[in-house]
């Protein structure tokens, strides 16, 4: 029903990103390959690039920030956020990957 780029677990939910840094604008791109691709305009200095993909996931989601965590992938572009408070359908349908 929806990318692989996005699993449900238990309580959350796991959406593998590949991030753009330095890009033009800031924007949730699409899915390529197993990744949701996100350009953010914020260097990759000082974690600076990391909350502007923290930060335009849980305004794309509708989601207060603490709503989505990054897990993995501090230091590269490819990287595992969790979110809380959505299901899956609905997670999709706001990223724009679902039917």
């Amino acid at each position: 029903m929806s990318s692989a780029c996005l699993q449900a677990l238990a309580d959350r939910l796991r959406l593998s990103v590949k991030v753009q840094p330095r890009a033009a604008q800031t924007a949730v791109v699409g899915v390529q390959g197993n990744e949701l691709r996100v350009r953010v305009a914020a260097p990759p200095v000082d974690d600076a690039a990391n909350e502007a993909v923290v930060r335009v996931l849980a305004e794309t989601l509708g989601l207060p920030r603490r709503s989505v965590q990054l897990v993995r992938g501090r230091t590269s572009a490819h990287k595992l956020v969790e979110i809380h408070g959505l299901k899956l359908p609905e997670a999709a349908r706001r990223l724009g990957i679902g039917p």
